[in-house]
């Protein structure tokens, strides 16, 4: 019987490679097994699991489970726990997508621009990203009158902006904090 682990290509690139079920990394403290990986799964869909919980979840006894999960944890795979909030129920229903162009992309005018999002209080998200405009950005707010408010009190103050985009979300379609291809199906399976 053979086992085939498939991992996704940057893995590769950022130095995995096979040794028998354990996938090892040439960086320092990245190589995680089959178990582990099954504790991240069940962690990431409850990380209020107790420990004797998440034991009976991947077959260890719960001092096991709490010793891998504290290590996975000092490792940084695990890099925090957090809530997740139903944000229409808190009077925040409309999400809408902003994409900002700036006027250059300098080191000083993207560091400026970075530290004046930080301090937008409305701003839930925003990555520096490729393609046609320079930063994409989420917002949430109570109306369309209360974005109008945002977007003249917070974004049409960010500085070095040339144009903004915005995108209101219709519906949301899915929201994953873990791509499920890490823990799908595919990833182990048996070959013959």
């Amino acid at each position: 019987m053979e086992f085939v682990i498939r991992i996704p290509w940057a893995w590769l690139r950022d130095g995995f490679h096979q040794q028998g079920l354990v996938l090892v990394s040439e960086k320092p403290g990245l190589d995680f097994d089959m178990t582990d990986f099954r504790i991240m799964r069940a962690l990431s869909e409850d990380g209020r699991m107790s420990d004797v919980m998440l034991g009976e979840q991947v077959n260890l006894s719960s001092t096991a489970a709490a010793r891998r999960r504290k290590i996975l944890e000092d490792r940084g795979a695990i890099a925090g726990y957090t809530a997740s909030l139903d944000m229409p129920m808190l009077g925040l229903g409309i999400v809408v997508m902003v994409a900002i162009e700036l006027k250059s992309q300098t080191d000083q005018v993207l560091g400026e621009f970075e530290a004046a999002v930080v301090r937008c209080p409305s701003v839930t998200f925003c990555s520096f990203v490729s393609g046609d405009t320079d930063f994409l950005m989420m917002v949430h707010v109570r109306s369309f009158d209360d974005y109008d408010r945002v977007y003249r009190s917070e974004l049409a103050m960010l500085p070095h902006v040339a144009k903004i985009r915005s995108s209101f979300v219709m519906r949301r379609v899915t929201q994953r904090g873990v791509p499920p291809v890490i823990f799908g199906r595919d990833w182990l399976t048996q070959g013959s």
